[in-house]
């Protein structure tokens, strides 16, 4: 009967844990077992046992066709840092794929602390050998991904990315993305980020008249930017919660404290609590409104 037991702690793969004991065959396990059911947040987050899913595209850095560069970027052209060293620069002319790519600003000092705290993967819509360049720009000395690079080859659903290629249950999963519906399946692992508009093409790819940060010879900023605050949300967050909760509480303090008016933007008769805007501007904390009174901190009017 001994022997039984212990052939079963031998091949067992530990699925869960309960406390320090495997939930399967009952072993006590050591720090460096894979198994995370019931562990608290605390204990996973020292043992690195999260994992953080992050896109590139408007969500680390910006990237355009050199084509598609406007004559009030072409100044770009001589601001470029070297391909010899990347572990210092932020915009980068890959002359080989006739493209530019600037990276938000803090991302580097974010992948670090963050790779501190998780498992990170580079997770794209993008095609493997684009991935594999930002990978190369992003991580040089291969410190925070290694070979966790996925793209739109690598997933098992057209259009949607999802989490069966990682790693790791799916409660201890945190994404970073600016695109929600590419996450159909987990949207409450994910955070949604503000998207990173630096070129002019990316406005137009998502229909906005207004200059480009480019354009305008100007930046997000480093210490209080999207990235930073993210930073500090997952911080401070994380180590008492479900990893599914955060991205409702990060989410929730985005507008906090903002009152917002809606004038004439939906249609007559239209019940204003039913639109997307509204719903999406109360799910980042604001509250909304269709009469304006001194309260009121945002005015969006139609033109």
């Amino acid at each position: 009967m001994n022997a039984e037991v212990s052939l079963k702690e031998a091949i067992c793969t530990h699925p869960g844990s309960f406390g320090q004991m495997c939930i399967l065959c009952g072993q006590r396990l050591d720090d460096e077992s894979d198994a995370t059911f019931g562990t608290d947040m605390k204990n996973l987050l020292h043992h690195k046992k999260l994992h953080l899913v992050l896109d590139l595209d408007h969500t680390l850095l910006n990237s355009s066709q050199l084509m598609h560069l406007t004559p009030e970027e072409e100044y770009l052209k001589g601001q470029s840092d070297s391909l010899q060293d990347v572990s210092k620069g932020s915009l980068f002319m890959l002359d080989f794929m006739h493209m530019m790519t600037k990276f938000r600003p803090f991302v580097r000092t974010f992948l670090k602390e963050a790779s501190e705290m998780f498992e990170m993967y580079i997770y794209t819509m993008g095609e493997r050998p684009y991935a594999l360049e930002m990978a190369k720009l992003l991580d040089p000395r291969r410190e925070y991904f290694s070979g966790r690079v996925i793209s739109r080859d690598d997933g098992t659903q057209k259009h949607q990315k999802g989490l069966d290629v990682v790693q790791g249950q799916d409660s201890a999963v945190m994404i970073l993305d600016d695109t929600k519906n590419a996450w159909m399946k987990h949207k409450d692992n994910l955070m949604l980020m503000e998207r990173y508009h630096f070129f002019a093409s990316s406005c137009h790819q998502f229909g906005y008249s207004c200059k480009s940060l480019s354009q305008l010879k100007s930046d997000e900023s480093e210490p209080d930017g999207a990235l930073a605050s993210v930073l500090e949300e997952l911080d401070s967050n994380l180590a008492s919660r479900d990893v599914r909760q955060v991205p409702k509480t990060v989410g929730k303090e985005v507008l906090k404290g903002c009152k917002i008016v809606f004038s004439r933007v939906f249609p007559t008769k239209f019940q204003a609590d039913s639109h997307l805007l509204w719903k999406i501007a109360d799910q980042l904390g604001a509250t909304c409104s269709t009469e304006t009174d001194s309260s009121v901190t945002r005015h969006f009017n139609k033109c």
